[in-house]
């Protein structure tokens, strides 16, 4: 699967002006160079700078990503196609759950709990 660097496409003056931020807005001024895409202006967004549609849609990492709430959910999953992204609204318990059922299955937790994260908690609530 290839993954291809995505062009940044900011929007006209964006380095002018720090309130602008970097988030494209088409530019439709009627003197406007980028606008007519003139030589040496920056690129506007296009259907042609599209992702491949192998990859389109897929996790950095190149896997397809899988929300799931319990332990359940990881069954039927392909580990060397899928990786899984535990719901914000599961608790520690359960998460802790879903990352030792996909340890023993090894499949990839994109949202895994660390060591740090656990022991903060228990640092509150004790």
């Amino acid at each position: 699967m290839e993954k291809r660097i995505p062009k940044k496409f900011r929007r006209q003056g964006w380095f002018r002006n720090q309130r602008l931020g970097e988030k494209w807005r088409k530019p439709r001024g009627r003197d406007s160079r980028m606008r007519v895409r003139a030589r040496g202006k920056p690129p506007i967004v296009s259907i042609g700078y599209g992702s491949p549609a192998v990859s389109r849609g897929l996790h950095p990492s190149g896997f397809a990503e899988v929300r799931i709430h319990n332990p359940k959910g990881l069954e039927g999953l392909d580990p060397k196609k899928q990786a899984v992204r535990v719901a914000s609204g599961v608790g520690r318990k359960t998460r802790e759950q879903i990352m030792i059922k996909a340890g023993e299955l090894k499949i990839k937790v994109l949202n895994p709990v660390r060591k740090h994260e656990t022991e903060q908690e228990e640092k509150a609530s004790g």
